[in-house]
């Protein structure tokens, strides 16, 4: 049996020790990691995995599925098994939320309305919590001014800007957003400045966030930052000249503060999920830049990470970043950068209805890619995408639930399973109340509707019935298979993404022996799975 092992990632040598584990674990298990669920079917993507295995979890209870990314085995699965799943669990990071209490000196106070207005209530929670640790380490490191990389309409911005005080400078690729920001803060400022002329208190300039409209996803996209010249607008907003010449990434904040006249030359840099390479480009400009003196970075989007440029040695891809994991050969690949932004959290905290509506729905989508194959081959080279069948909806639900029972801790407030909006509701509803043969044609019409949407989705013409009909009857009685092995393969999620930040870590850690780096659970795991914010300072000697 697997033990109960905490690695540490103190120092550069205990993390590299960590990842080396991560890298020898996996390796047998790579076909769960190039995997596509899309081809379960097509790709008999079954056949690989632990036949004892796979005949022990086809007959368990969906619930018990669920919990398997969590690292939650039943005592009474194969050994081999259990090792697997309780392995993983010892090499992921763990997520729990750290108890701020034990920081000295930070408070994470609730927003008031007026700032928190337009937030929903993940992003609430994101935003008291970041800016909080922001203004701690900003305190720390003697910095005034935040550069928010990836600011999006700015809502982490305006929070350190007027509720601590510090001088934000807000980046993003979207003049949109920098628009929707700077009106944002506007209203802010004026609703401050008159709640204080109706107290009849001391006037004060207030603090409004500086918006930058550029384009930092790429190194080419950052090197040209550096010689482009901060222009107004003729509303008085800041934005980036076009025409660029190349230079260094570290000028990012080298060329920006000066061009804004302030005082303070030294800064901190801060994203709220700062998407793919954009995450790793904020840290590359930490380590380069003078000023910088400390760095708060919590990314997303790992599936949009770069790995086309491993064997270069000065790439700037986005993984791997650190010379450990450069030298190990590691690459990842879609598929896995994929697996690694699945939440074991969130799928843990849904109900039997909802898991079981995740499975029929890779059953049919799996099914699908089968008729595609088989009467429109030449779709299949263009990676074609039918959009989410109701996903997107479905995760809406889904997402009220698991916030909901965080207050309430059940199901809902009857008692009674909440319902998904997911048209697939209807078919897992109505089969404990239905025949095996009544079963069976619910299923199938469903199936078909799902394929006549597909097609349409893809501007294709609908197909005869015996052609749904053949791959229905080929693929029914694998059906329930589809849940051990998603369930199996999402394990090695929380492992995936442990070894993407590990690297980053490493990265820093590798760079100078007078910085601190560490990896901190910041949000609530269930509210916001990509909790795990990277927090470097420089140490001043």
């Amino acid at each position: 049996m697997a033990e109960e092992f905490k690695y540490s990632c103190n120092t550069a040598s205990e993390t590299l020790e960590w990842i080396h584990a991560i890298i020898n674990f996996i390796a047998p298990y790579r076909y769960f990691l190039d995997a596509h669920v899309v081809n379960f079917f097509k790709d008999r993507l079954w056949e690989p995995v632990d036949k004892e295995w796979m005949d022990c979890l086809r007959k368990e209870p969906v619930g018990n599925l669920l919990w398997i990314p969590s690292g939650v085995v039943q005592d009474h699965w194969p050994g081999s098994l259990k090792e697997f799943i309780l392995t993983l669990r010892s090499l992921s990071l763990s997520r729990e939320q750290a108890d701020f209490q034990e920081f000295s000196g930070m408070h994470i106070a609730s927003l008031s309305n007026v700032l928190a207005q337009g937030m929903n209530h993940k992003k609430k929670h994101e935003v008291e919590a970041l800016s909080a640790l922001v203004s701690l380490v900003a305190k720390q490191v003697g910095a005034r001014t935040v550069v928010d990389v990836g600011a999006g309409q700015g809502y982490l911005a305006q929070v350190l800007a007027f509720d601590y005080q510090l001088s934000v400078i807000a980046i993003d690729a979207c003049s949109h957003h920098g628009k929707i920001t700077d009106a944002r803060a506007e209203r802010i400022r004026k609703h401050y400045a008159a709640k204080m002329r109706k107290n009849c208190s001391e006037q004060r300039e207030f603090s409004v966030p500086k918006t930058v409209t550029c384009r930092v996803l790429s190194s080419d996209t950052l090197r040209a930052l550096s010689n482009s010249p901060v222009e107004n607008d003729h509303a008085g907003n800041q934005h980036l000249s076009q025409k660029c010449s190349v230079s260094q990434p570290a000028r990012l904040a080298e060329d920006i503060l000066p061009s804004r006249s302030y005082s303070d030359s030294t800064l901190v840099i801060a994203g709220l999920h700062a998407c793919g390479d954009l995450s790793v480009t904020m840290l590359r400009t930490f380590l380069e830049c003078d000023k910088a003196k400390a760095v708060i970075s919590v990314g997303c989007c790992y599936n949009l990470l770069s790995e086309e440029a491993i064997d270069i040695a000065d790439s700037c891809c986005g993984f791997p970043v650190s010379q450990g994991v450069k030298s190990a050969g590691v690459m990842l690949g879609k598929s896995a950068r994929d697996l690694a932004c699945q939440s074991a959290d969130r799928w843990r905290g849904l109900d039997e209805h909802a898991g079981l509506h995740n499975f029929e729905l890779h059953a049919f989508r799996a099914a699908f890619q089968i008729v595609l194959f088989r009467h429109y081959p030449n779709i299949l080279l263009e990676s074609p995408t039918i959009g989410r069948q109701g996903k997107a909806l479905r995760r809406q639900q889904n997402q009220r639930i698991l916030e909901s029972n965080l207050h309430h801790g059940g199901p809902s407030e009857s008692g009674e399973p909440r319902k998904s909006v997911s048209f697939l509701h209807e078919y897992s509803s109505i089969q404990s109340s239905k025949s095996c043969k009544s079963r069976a044609v619910d299923g199938y019409s469903l199936f078909v509707k799902f394929c006549e949407s597909g097609l349409g989705r893809l501007h294709l013409p609908h197909l005869e019935d015996t052609a749904y009909s053949a791959v229905w009857r080929e693929s029914e009685s694998y059906f329930e298979l589809i849940g051990p092995y998603w369930s199996l393969r999402a394990a090695l999620g929380p492992v995936m993404e442990t070894l993407i930040l590990l690297d980053r870590l490493l990265l820093l850690q590798e760079y100078d022996s007078d910085l601190e780096a560490s990896l901190l659970p910041i949000f609530n795991p269930v509210l916001s799975p990509r909790n795990m914010a990277i927090i470097a300072k420089k140490i001043r000697k």
